[in-house]
């Protein structure tokens, strides 16, 4: 049961082959005999996940037959649960525990979902490898030597591992596509206010947007269709219709217009992950889409960009923690000296963002940074208004490498920086993107193919995805870790 798809517990569920509580306590009976490898979940909600089973299976015998009920589903640690510790892998906000249920988890809980606990992630989501979690690091179940990427590495390495079935992340840069490439799971960005953020801690308020985990395309589209929606707390949730996502994967790509930019093979980029990709691409083509090579010109501006308006953004969002309102309160001799140390419980790397952040906001150089940034940013998006005019789909690397071990970039931020140089223009272009699995390198460590598509545009890149997926295997490998226990 271990390594079934969310459509297969499903089916498992509809047919009366299992129960929810059956299926939630062998999960967590596996959550306590793998994750002291893995390290995927900061907090494990055990009772009120077979509550929640027990309810599903309540429900079902009354003849309901919600998408996700009875389903163990995990949630990123910066996504509300109520009553549930909500830390943002952060130890100011240890012990913060919210008095309501963010959007997406409402939905959840409507569909019928049971919670398993909130996984890992770096702090703040501040970061591609969940080595800046407050906490510990979480290992890829493909080698516990390696990152599973970040910052919602927790949850990919929780699918991953079969230690929850799907999972909610968040992507500001990258951070459910990374890892997702890095783990071997399907991994959905939505355009920018397709899912509401009430109940999400800011990072960076013009960019963060929920995303999924699944193992196949119709493990994240059912999630996703599950969690789709307008919410008129969030002034940036679109109020547009949900499609019939499930629908949509009808695996007919025939005259479908793929667009290979240029900018997107580069060097420096993974010999194995260029091939495998481009295999990928041809296969695509194989089955009957049309391929177009295009230019984003003003790719290579994204890193910069990206890194003032984030750390911007970030800045003014971290102001809020002072010990006063949320999380512990460190002793000072005044007011001043108590926030002082308050703060100091922040991690080197949310420092490093809040400090790059201030500075471009400062009197003097907001224009310079914050201010150009913004109008780099226009251009980076009129490059895909541009190239969505030719093409239906872009089709490019997730990562310009597998994953990299731990420690390995740790001193190196930069060099971490770089992890996302392929994902960062989808979230300041407000498009949509997600990663499915298209390989592995010679070490057996995943690669994965990105599908960028235009605003709105998720039931197309979808269904590419699931097209492909079902013409080649890659999907059905599985860590070894723990097997079938």
């Amino acid at each position: 049961m271990d390594y079934l798809s969310l459509t297969e517990a499903r089916d498992a569920l509809r047919k009366g082959e299992t129960t929810s509580v059956d299926l939630t306590q062998a999960m967590l009976d596996r959550i306590v005999a793998l994750d002291n490898d893995v390290n995927s979940y900061l907090t494990i909600t055990d009772e009120m996940a077979l509550a929640q089973a027990a309810a599903a299976d309540k429900r079902r015998a009354n003849g309901d037959d919600t998408p996700l009920l009875g389903i163990p589903i995990a949630v990123k640690d910066i996504i509300s649960v109520q009553g549930v510790p909500n830390t943002a892998g952060s130890k100011i906000l240890d012990g913060f525990v919210p008095p309501y249920n963010a959007f997406v988890v409402d939905k959840l809980e409507e569909a019928g979902a049971v919670i398993l606990g909130k996984t890992n992630t770096d702090e703040f989501a501040m970061g591609s490898s969940t080595e800046n979690s407050g906490f510990f690091t979480t290992s890829n179940p493909w080698d516990l030597e390696r990152v599973p990427g970040g910052s919602s590495g927790g949850s990919a390495a929780a699918v991953s591992a079969g230690l929850a079935y799907a999972a909610l992340g968040t992507d500001t840069g990258g951070s459910v596509r990374q890892p997702a490439s890095f783990c071997s799971l399907v991994g959905l960005r939505p355009t920018y206010g397709r899912l509401s953020r009430w109940g999400v801690v800011a990072f960076a308020s013009s960019l963060d947007q929920v995303g999924h985990f699944g193992r196949t395309v119709a493990d994240c589209t059912a999630i996703f269709q599950a969690t789709a929606g307008y919410d008129p707390r969030d002034s940036t949730s679109l109020n547009v219709e949900v499609p019939d996502f499930e629908a949509a994967l009808t695996g007919d790509i025939n005259g479908l217009k793929v667009g290979v930019p240029q900018e997107y093979f580069i060097e420096g980029i993974d010999a194995e992950v260029e091939t495998a990709v481009r295999t990928a691409i041809a296969k695509l083509e194989e089955l009957g889409a049309e391929i177009v090579k295009i230019s984003l010109p003003h790719t290579q501006y994204a890193l910069p960009v990206y890194y003032l308006i984030a750390p911007a953004e970030a800045s003014a969002n971290l102001a809020r923690y002072d010990g006063v309102r949320y999380g512990p309160r460190a002793k000072g001799s005044d007011m001043i000296d108590s926030v002082k140390k308050t703060r100091a419980l922040f991690g080197a790397e949310v420092k490093r963002r809040i400090m790059l952040g201030t500075y471009a906001l400062s009197a003097g150089y907001y224009d310079e940074y914050y201010g150009r940034a913004l109008k780099v940013r226009t251009l980076i998006k009129q490059d895909f208004l541009d190239a969505f005019e030719q093409v239906d789909v872009i089709a490019c690397p997730t990562s310009p490498t597998t994953a990299f071990k731990i420690g390995e970039k740790a001193d190196d931020p930069l060099a971490m920086y770089l992890a996302d140089i392929f994902t960062l223009s989808v979230n300041l272009s407000a498009s949509c993107g997600l990663n499915v699995p298209c390989g592995f390198d010679s070490k057996g460590l995943p690669i994965g193919l990105q599908l960028i598509g235009n605003t709105l545009q998720e039931a197309t890149i979808l269904n590419a995805a699931y097209a492909y997926e079902q013409a080649t295997a890659w999907h059905k490998q599985q860590p070894t870790i723990g097997g079938n226990l």
